[in-house]
């Protein structure tokens, strides 16, 4: 049956060669159309009839082959050239032997895809696509039987990688990495030189063709030479930017298996794992996935590999106490991975964290803050360099660097000693403070666990409410930071702040008092809550009421020596005014700070400060420094030795300004009611010369509140003054009637009213006569004032008047009632004195 067999296959191979002859001999014909007619007929003859393999490969080999070949070297009939490549193609995807037609084949595909200088390369797309698909079927038919042809095949594939056509691109890629499979023994000493023009072509438009460079690179380097690792890892890292997820996913890949199966992937662990690592933050959860998938089987991988090493390890090592929360602890073999080429990793990473590329910070970042959770108590060692880039990286403009580094410094605070960290942290911030440090500091201490933190606590505390430390920079970015550190200290140490609750306190003050954070405030007074809430008080207040004695002794300390830069002051302010009630309780301490600081020798703006301190104060009185009642046991160092000096009057604006806060300040305590009419009396002669002075000021603040404080005082005891007094009041208070602020002019109205009822009896009013008459006079000038209010108002003080002499009043007005542009007042003027008399 076999013999039937093989004679069966001689006759049918016979009858198809004989069929052959003449389309073969029609091939050398000069016409276009006589070759493509013999190329159908041959098409016809092998492809459209059913030939077994052993007569397909007789023919084939020993009539086909080589005029085909000749055909797609030297036609110039493209339509030619593709029949006989499609021709080529089928003969040897079902020859048994295909490796017999290495020698005709090999030489023919190097010809018209990379042929020697002078010569043209085959013009078609197309068909430079159907001759790489060819050569790609011959490696996959003949594998190791290629092996004395792979210089050519090298040649070949060099020149197709950088073809303008992608798709050639894309199957070059395929060709490359079957010849790295196919003949692996002989590859790798070729492999280094389809390195540069596969580099070449992966940064290329079409994304299908970075993936598949990607992918053929990954292949190449696996079984060829290792060393062409370096050159290839830039392009590498490159692409894990790219924007399309598939590039991202094959670089995943490629990493990852070159990380399970390099030969020599223990020498380039270091270089490797950083851009695997890299794809865990990818945006697309495949590839994050992927990346995590390939790390735990390279771990697991590592630990069998070294078993010996941590054998110890996997015995006995125990997991952290304390490990940050929502986050899984990688396999050891992946920390010891880690660990152990960190010391490499770290110098290259510290320096693409600074880079001036935003994308390239970022993924340095995120790549940082994964390396330090594998690396956990191992980060001690490099902490140095650490410290140095965060403090630098916290700078960046872009928020995203900045959060991931400060996840990173969180670490730290978890895997670190406190003992070391803050050492270093602590020295650098008292060397040079900046805000950088303090937002480090304040992310350390959010990671450190509240046992380990507690012991460093006092030392931390006091640190921070150095001088030095807290009021280093008015800098609103210093300050929140500063800020930072306090609210984490309160947040991992809670009920353990309470000894250093007075500290921080401090601090909180400070950064209250800065005068441009103001936006600051409301966070400084949450905090205040929060410290005040973890030592179970009920409030801010509370938190004041504790430390309000201590408070004003630190902020004492160098009162005598204060002006207006002084940080004491604007800390003064924030005590005094932000604590409510509470400074009631400290009111001697406050008291003598605004008698040494209020003596018009000290510093002008200073004085200037304190007194609208005071001011403030006095308005709420008894919210605030009256709160327990005690203020009237100082009213008279208040007024005698504080108020009264600076309202005498001194040249400058600074000067008038201070006059003005003085009266503010005499006004709201007169206005508060504190004091009794025997108090006011018994100060009045230390008080009243200097406020009839200021009814004279440039500040329309200063006039108004110098009527209105005349006007109480005259209304509370000027029937207790006497007549010389009197006659030196109404002057000025008349003056402040030609006043050009509506407000002050009807100020004076009201007080001039009350100094007409200061007059007590009949001998004081006889003496007094003239002077009556001199202002019934110009009150009448002023009843003609434009606005209807101060014209009321004067009626109202000729009213009172017209009580002491109604006849010389009625008189007056008599002798100007012609004159006057509202006699319709005139007339209820006098109808009032006719009323008074019956």
């Amino acid at each position: 049956m076999a013999e039937d067999g093989a004679l069966g296959d001689q006759r049918r191979v016979a009858e198809v060669v004989q069929a052959l002859g003449r389309h073969l001999g029609s091939l050398q014909e000069p016409g276009r159309d006589a070759r493509l007619r013999a190329l159908r007929a041959i098409r016809a003859e092998v492809q459209e009839r059913p030939l077994s393999a052993p007569v397909l490969q007789e023919v084939f080999a020993k009539q086909l082959l080589r005029p085909l070949v000749r055909c797609l070297v030297g036609d110039p009939a493209e339509r030619c050239r593709e029949l006989a490549v499609q021709l080529t193609y089928h003969g040897l995807s079902h020859s048994v032997r295909p490796a017999e037609g290495l020698p005709c084949l090999l030489p023919a595909l190097a010809q018209r895809l990379s042929p020697p200088q002078g010569q043209s390369q085959e013009p078609c797309e197309e068909l430079r696509l159907a001759l790489i698909q060819l050569l790609g079927l011959v490696l996959e038919l003949c594998g190791t039987a290629l092996a004395p042809y792979l210089p050519e095949v090298i040649h070949i594939l060099q020149a197709t990688l950088l073809d303008p056509y992608p798709e050639v691109k894309r199957e070059s890629c395929r060709c490359a990495a079957a010849s790295a499979r196919a003949m692996p023994e002989h590859f790798h000493m070729h492999s280094e030189f389809l390195i540069k023009p596969l580099m070449q072509t992966v940064s290329h438009q079409h994304f299908r063709v970075r993936v598949a460079v990607i992918q053929a690179t990954g292949t190449v380097i696996q079984f060829g030479n290792g060393k062409s690792v370096d050159d290839v890892l830039s392009h590498l890292a490159q692409r894990l930017f790219d924007e399309i997820p598939q590039v991202r996913q094959a670089v995943t890949s490629v990493v990852g298996e070159w990380l399970l199966h390099l030969r020599d992937r223990y020498s380039y662990f270091h270089k490797l794992i950083p851009l695997l690592l890299s794809s865990f933050t990818d945006e697309m959860p495949e590839n994050k996935q992927l990346a995590v998938s390939y790390w735990k089987r390279i771990g697991l991988q590592w630990e069998k590999e070294n078993e010996e090493d941590l054998k110890d390890k996997l015995d006995f090592y125990s997991a952290p106490s304390h490990y940050p929360e929502g986050l899984v602890r990688p396999e050891l073999g992946c920390r010891e991975l880690v660990t152990r080429n960190l010391s490499k990793i770290l110098p290259g990473l510290c320096h693409d964290v600074t880079d001036w590329v935003e994308g390239t910070r970022i993924k340095a970042s995120q790549l940082l803050f994964i390396l330090l959770l594998h690396a956990e108590d191992h980060i001690t060692q490099h902490m140095e360099l650490l410290l140095r880039t965060l403090y630098r990286v916290c700078l960046d403009e872009e928020n995203n660097v900045v959060r991931n580094c400060v996840k990173a410094a969180e670490l730290i605070g978890t895997f670190v000693n406190p003992k070391v960290s803050l050492k270093l942290l602590v020295s650098a911030l008292e060397k040079t403070p900046m805000p950088s440090y303090l937002m480090i500091l304040a992310a350390v201490i959010r990671g450190c666990p509240r046992q380990v933190l507690k012991p460093h606590l006092s030392y931390l505390a006091n640190t921070l409410s150095q001088p030095e430390i807290c009021q280093r920079s008015e800098e609103i970015f210093y300050m929140e930071q500063l800020l930072c550190c306090i609210q984490a200290i309160t947040e991992v140490c809670q009920e353990d702040c309470k000894e250093t609750s007075l500290q921080l306190m401090k601090v909180l003050v400070t950064i209250m008092a800065i005068p441009r954070a103001e936006h600051l405030k409301e966070k400084v007074e949450e905090s205040m809550c929060s410290l005040a809430q973890v030592q179970h008080l009920s409030g801010f207040l509370d938190l004041y009421k504790q430390h309000i004695d201590q408070l004003m002794e630190w902020v004492s300390v160098s009162h005598d020596r204060w002006n207006c830069y002084s940080p004491e002051l604007l800390q003064l302010d924030v005590i005094a005014t932000h604590s409510g009630p509470i400074i009631g309780e400290a009111l001697q301490d406050f008291i003598l700070i605004l008698k040494t600081c209020l003596q018009p020798t000290k510093d002008p703006p200073m004085r200037l400060k304190l007194f609208t301190i005071l001011s403030q104060l006095l308005q709420k009185a008894n919210e605030t420094i009256n709160s327990q009642g005690q203020f009237l046991s100082y009213f008279e160092i208040v007024i005698r030795e504080i108020l009264a000096p600076n309202l005498q009057w001194h040249a400058g604006r600074t000067a008038a300004a201070i006059r003005t806060t003085a009266v503010s300040c005499l006004w709201a305590l007169i206005y508060s009611e504190m004091l009794s009419p025997k108090e006011i009396f018994k100060l009045e002669d230390a008080l009243m010369p200097q406020v009839i002075a200021t009814l004279d000021e440039d500040s329309k603040m200063t006039r108004l509140m110098a009527c209105r404080i005349v006007s109480v005082i005259l209304n509370i005891c000027g029937k207790q003054f006497d007549l010389d007094k009197l006659n030196n009041i109404y002057p000025e208070l008349l003056k402040r009637l030609d006043d050009a602020a509506h407000d002050v002019r009807l100020a004076a109205a009201q007080a001039l009213t009350n100094w007409f009822k200061c007059i007590r009896n009949d001998d004081e009013k006889s003496i007094l006569k003239s002077n009556i008459e001199f202002l019934y006079r110009e009150l009448l000038i002023h009843l003609d004032d434009p606005d209807q209010n101060i014209q009321r108002a004067v009626l109202e003080v000729l009213k009172e008047g017209s009580v002491l002499y109604p006849e010389l009043l009625v008189k007056e007005i008599e002798a100007v009632e012609h004159k006057h542009r509202t006699p319709a007042y005139c007339n209820q003027l006098l109808q009032h004195i006719q009323s008074r008399g019956e």
